[in-house]
């Protein structure tokens, strides 16, 4: 039973699940975005609880006020006992690193970075591969030869996204311009959605139908701009090569009254988690959704491989955890609201890029 079992005025909240038949136990810090924030948070969260469910892990759970309160909600659950401790963000890493030598008994996890420390470990992602696989969908599936793709922190691991979606398109989309811009150089970068719909208002205007986003919480700024325009309208800077996906789909009352004349869609390509239902504006699956794909950083699936382990006999190595397309760290997502916009030519073409990541005939750029 989920329940609250403490607060911390300005600091976070402590949120526990409590087991009473099992020694074993885990602990998991978020970051300061939201918890369901559909995005890196809840993808940890339900890997979390799906092992949490599995093998019977007592689980409390941190949600920090702001980022300098994860030190404290690291500590706080290190002195409640846990055995694991697990860590949402890069961000964090300074304060696992500090607090797991004060509590060399406890063990520490890190998604997204790698602490130093006898007991602690680090979970890292390929996602220039997944961000390679939805690039070449985008490619596949522009109007207009312009996609854009949004950074929120100008930082190494956000490269990653960047050049492994624009390799991606360029794979599929030779010939295609790509738009490149981030929002800051400082962790406000991931919390700016106003910022961010300035960027897509701007790729727009320069003819780009499809936006990527690896923004964090600012990429909410891109998602609400693409769902409110709707569309792109030819003009003596904007023109069009295709029209493969406005023909084949059944156009919302608003999307028709809005779009009038020679149009195309817009779509933005959700990230980390499967945003797809975000691009529905009528709660109906099969008309235009503006959401072409998402590229899926599955963090649950390293969260509950790790417990996983440590539940079936295997044993804790301090070390380095990589999780790419071969280890299903990565991928995208195919459902009722995207599968319509995805032509079965271009799916045939997916498998064969990811067959290629991995067996190593494609080589996916990190920057």
């Amino acid at each position: 039973m989920k329940k609250i079992i403490g607060a911390v005025l300005g600091v976070g909240i402590l949120i526990g699940l409590v087991s009473a038949q099992r020694m074993s136990s885990l602990g998991i810090v978020y970051n300061a975005a939201n918890k369901f924030d559909k995005s890196f948070n809840q993808r940890a969260y339900e890997g979390a609880n799906r092992a949490s469910m599995a093998y019977n892990i007592g689980m409390l759970e941190y949600e920090p006020s702001s980022s300098d309160k994860i030190e404290a909600g690291l500590r706080e659950l290190s002195q409640a006992g846990m055995s694991l401790i697990v860590a949402v963000g890069f961000s964090a890493e300074p304060a696992v690193t500090k607090v797991a030598k004060e509590f060399p008994d406890t063990k520490y996890a890190i998604l997204d970075s790698v602490p130093t420390g006898k007991n602690t470990l680090g979970l890292v992602f390929k996602e220039e591969e997944g961000s390679y696989v939805v690039g070449y969908i985008a490619g596949k599936s522009t109007a207009t030869g312009v996609i854009g793709f949004v950074g929120g922190m100008d930082i190494d691991l956000i490269h990653k996204f960047d050049a492994g979606f624009a390799a991606g398109v360029k794979q599929a989309c030779p010939n295609c311009t790509i738009l490149s811009e981030y929002i800051g150089k400082d962790p406000s970068a991931w919390n700016n959605p106003s910022k961010a719909r300035d960027i897509a208002t701007q790729f727009v205007k320069k003819g780009a139908d499809i936006i990527y986003a690896a923004a964090g919480g600012s990429g909410v700024g891109v998602i609400d701009y693409i769902k409110k325009t709707k569309c792109l309208k030819a003009s003596s800077s904007v023109r069009f090569n295709a029209n493969n996906i406005a023909a084949k789909i059944p156009k919302t009352s608003s999307y028709t009254n809005q779009c009038k004349g020679n149009t195309r869609p817009l779509f933005f390509v959700g990230v980390d988690s499967n945003q797809n239902y975000l691009g529905d504006t009528d709660a109906n699956p099969k008309t235009m959704n503006h959401v072409l794909v998402s590229m899926e950083k599955r963090l649950d699936n390293a969260v509950f491989k790790l417990l996983k382990d440590l539940n079936t006999g295997g044993s804790w190595k301090p070390d380095l955890q990589v999780f790419g397309l071969k280890e299903e760290g990565v991928g995208f997502a195919l459902d009722s609201y995207n599968k319509a916009l995805i032509s079965a030519a271009t799916l045939e073409g997916v498998k064969s890029v990811k067959q290629d990541i991995i067996n190593r005939k494609i080589k996916v750029p990190t920057k």
